[in-house]
């Protein structure tokens, strides 16, 4: 067995390839153009679909799954795959149905596109506000944890010496070039971590001694704690740490306490549909593409490589506790806190322990690089976000005609709040009863992001919706869900073999059946009221329905009844005759050159042919037969893998 300890060589790895990152990150800088908002948020529209596709992959998969998915699996086997392969399905929906409503309503940002369809701004900042407390409480504060998890199984530090190390390494990344060309440095991450995956299986496969010995050794991995109480009270044994029969099949019973096949069926879909179709990440990668053709080539190329996680991840996981199962399964408190520092559990270091145990030198010092490089170039990625949604939609709600000055500095403050907000989140992630990561991600995702998702459905499929029936059906589906939030953190699941009083709502309530139960409310309360308030005409619906995408008539702008902003207000306060254009110092040029800013002329901004071909669906017949196909393939693909695990 390989020496755990990171050697010289390792460490040498891990250097070079966080300056090859840099260098790729700068270099696409220079070259690329972000002068314009076209170039900086979209790349120019000039993206090629494997880019696209390898992006939309590595920004779903990255430090949280590598923690979380092979945590999980190491404790319930193999049915957390299924997110994966919903994502399949849900990467289709993207690239087939909601980006074209995207496309032709011409938006930049998923938010954007509410304020295009309902009008006002009122349903704009609600949701951005809802927004930003989900990424801070799930994906800000998870990827902090999944950080610390890797360091602390690298270097041996505690909890908040790791938080330390984490945040400086990101602010470094951040001022050398990580939030610049985010497509390209992903296509390179991905590119390792998918190699780097592969030979951790091949040798953790040859070490467990294939597929058979792995089922065979996974169904046997109970602690001694457990194996020495089963011997103690033979009659009266309790199952804490023994795996589950059916820890190789998806599909369980409905009542299981861990994957319950109606929710596996419904609530993981509905919270992927979520994830895929209206998440910024994944949607402005996809509006990056040169063409509709492409968007939908590279949503096809990133579904396929929804498989990969099985590999990568899953089985390493499982492997990982065959081999180790009085430190990956622990079920003592004590045993716990000295293997992992988590009281709740251990099965979160089941990746990083394979990592150290089993990787050769080099190839352990290039895997846990790849793994750091791709969890800050996520944390880059969701502060510049946070930044974004907390400035422009809900600063200027209050402060429209704030200064570039005053956002700045109200941007770069409230990253650092967010920040703290979700380095104090973190010992309510480890206290959250289950110690795993992807359990608490998918908990809280159910509790937060269905109404979110209702409010799209509804508008892109129902013209009748309106701003009213979208606002109040958001905010009434926000209410309950955080109210089942926090009965969950009051009420903490207990541990194995103890007493559960919880109250039945919680007890018996799985997440996943509560999320399609809160997306149906919600989306029965929108319409409700939608039919009560008066509609939105259909001429100013155009091309913002998934019914009126191809439509070639022109859209009229909402009354102002729909668009409360005062433009009066704003157009008066700027006299655009009295702006003298001076030209830039030395020292504001080179600022410009590195933050990506220039003067952009009116020649620099896209034409309005070219505005026009950027909002258009058409296709070539060839090249559209060719997409049906794969569409069908990948469709035909997903099903066999759910027949065949499940």
């Amino acid at each position: 067995m390989e020496d755990p300890r990171l050697k010289a060589a390792d460490i040498a790895v891990i250097v070079i390839h966080f300056l090859v990152v840099l260098a790729l990150g700068i270099w696409s800088a220079w070259k690329s153009n972000r002068s314009t908002t076209t170039g900086y948020f979209l790349a120019g529209k000039s993206m090629s679909w494997w880019l696209v596709g390898l992006s939309l992959y590595v920004s779903n998969i990255g430090s949280i799954h590598f923690i979380g998915l092979s945590g999980t699996a190491s404790n319930n086997g193999i049915a957390v795959i299924s997110y994966e392969f919903h994502g399949l399905f849900c990467l289709l929906l993207l690239g087939f149905i909601f980006m074209p409503i995207y496309i032709t309503s011409g938006v930049s940002t998923v938010p954007e596109y509410l304020q295009h369809r309902f009008g006002g701004s009122r349903l704009r900042v609600s949701l951005s506000v809802v927004s930003i407390v989900f990424i801070i409480i799930t994906t800000l504060a998870s990827e902090m944890y999944a950080g610390i998890v890797i360091i602390q199984q690298v270097l041996g530090w505690n909890l908040y010496l790791s938080i330390i190390l984490l945040l400086v390494m990101t602010t470094v990344y951040t001022m050398a070039g990580g939030l610049t060309a985010v497509i390209y440095t992903d296509a390179l991450q991905s590119v390792i971590m998918i190699i780097g995956g592969f030979i951790l299986f091949f040798i953790s496969m040859v070490r467990i001694g294939g597929f058979e010995e792995l089922r065979s050794a996974y169904l046997n991995a109970i602690p001694n704690s457990t194996i020495q109480e089963m011997h103690q009270n033979p009659g009266n044994a309790t199952l804490c740490g023994v795996p589950s029969s059916n820890a190789f099949h998806i599909f369980r019973h409905a009542g299981a306490g861990d994957y319950p096949w109606p929710g596996v069926v419904f609530g993981i879909f509905l919270l992927s549909a979520q994830y895929f179709c209206t998440n910024q990440f994944l949607v402005q990668r996809s509006l990056s593409t040169k063409n509709f053709t492409q968007t939908k080539a590279g949503t096809v190329l990133a579904s396929y490589l929804k498989v990969l996680p099985l590999i990568l991840m899953i089985y390493p996981g499982m492997i990982s506790r065959a081999l180790w199962p009085d430190e990956i399964a622990c079920q003592d408190p004590e045993r716990c806190m000295a293997v992992c520092g988590n009281p709740n559990g251990c099965s979160d270091i089941a990746y990083p322990r394979l990592v150290l145990k089993l990787m050769p030198t080099g190839l352990k010092g290039l895997m846990f690089g790849a793994m750091l490089a791709a969890l800050m170039s996520t944390l880059t990625s969701v502060f510049n976000s946070l930044s974004t949604l907390f400035t422009m939609d809900v600063w200027t709600k209050f402060r429209p005609l704030a200064r570039e000055s005053e956002l700045l500095i109200v941007g770069r403050t409230s990253t650092g709040v967010m920040a703290i907000i979700a380095v104090l989140w973190l010992p309510l992630i480890q206290a959250s009863g289950t110690g795993q990561l992807f359990v608490y991600i998918q908990s809280m995702t159910s509790y937060l992001t269905p109404p979110i998702f209702a409010v799209y459905v509804a508008g892109m499929f129902w013209e009748r919706i309106t701003e009213k029936g979208a606002f109040y059906g958001l905010l009434s589906g926000v209410v309950v869900g955080v109210l089942r939030m926090v009965l969950d953190f009051v009420y903490t699941s207990p541990g194995c073999g103890q007493p559960d009083h919880r109250p039945e709502i919680v007890k018996n309530f799985h997440y996943l059946h509560f999320a399609c139960v809160l997306f149906a409310v919600t989306l029965l309360m929108i319409v409700i009221i939608s039919l009560f308030t008066e509609p939105i005409p259909s001429e100013k619906l155009v091309r913002l329905t998934w019914w009126t995408r191809h439509s070639k008539a022109p859209r009229e702008p909402m009354p102002e009844a729909y668009n409360p902003v005062n433009s009066d207000k704003i157009a008066n306060h700027l006299d655009v005759e009295e702006v003298e254009i001076k030209k830039p110092s030395m020292c504001r040029r080179v600022f410009n050159i590195i933050c990506g800013i220039s003067s952009a002329t009116p020649e620099d901004q896209p034409a309005p042919e070219s505005l026009e071909k950027m909002r258009s669906l058409e296709e070539t017949p060839f090249w559209r037969r060719v997409m049906i196909a794969n569409l069908i393939i990948a469709i035909g693909f997903g099903v066999f893998l759910f027949a065949f695990f499940g």
